[in-house]
């Protein structure tokens, strides 16, 4: 593989030195299984290279790096001060009504409640509203069907952020 043949956001990422690429990795994802996988397969030649690699990660996560993953992701409508990603992936619900925060809040709660870990959903393009029909939805699945839609949602954020990472210009 040419570093001239590869993008290069994805060349700037395969050339980071592994503390670097760690740290960058588990911004996108919390759960270390799938951060190890990501690096332990660099370099990558193409972006869908590393994205299937990802994919195959999300899919082979056990509960506890589901778990793992979750714990890195903020309520909906409680972006974490200071975070960014967080602020501008549930930027749907930055305009919303006091009352629908208070719903989601609300929501989000009795969600937690009866899973055991934060409602994720991909929340990139969704407003407000969206996230709490999905929510309002979802609390009647049963905990086997919610894992592997949470899986499903995670694989989508991680695939997102992996995107910003590997197209960030220097």
């Amino acid at each position: 593989m040419t570093t001239s043949s590869t993008p290069p956001g994805l060349a700037r990422f395969n050339a980071l030195e592994e503390h670097a690429a760690r740290t960058a990795l588990h911004e996108a994802c919390a759960a270390t299984a799938w951060v190890e996988r990501l690096l332990a397969a660099r370099p990558y030649a193409t972006a869908e290279d590393l994205y299937a690699t990802s994919d195959a990660a999300t899919a082979d996560l056990t509960a506890d790096g589901l778990a793992e993953a979750m714990a890195g992701h903020p309520p909906i409508g409680r972006p974490r001060p200071g975070d960014p990603t967080s602020a501008r992936e549930q930027r749907g619900m930055a305009g919303a009504s006091e009352a629908l925060k208070a719903e989601m809040l609300d929501l989000n709660l009795a969600y937690q409640d009866k899973f055991g870990h934060v409602f994720l959903i991909c929340a990139t393009g969704r407003t407000g509203e969206q996230m709490r029909d999905a929510v309002k939805e979802r609390i009647g699945n049963s905990p086997e069907q919610e894992r592997e839609i949470v899986r499903a949602e995670l694989g989508k954020i991680n695939r997102i952020r992996l995107a910003r990472l590997v197209e960030e210009e220097a």
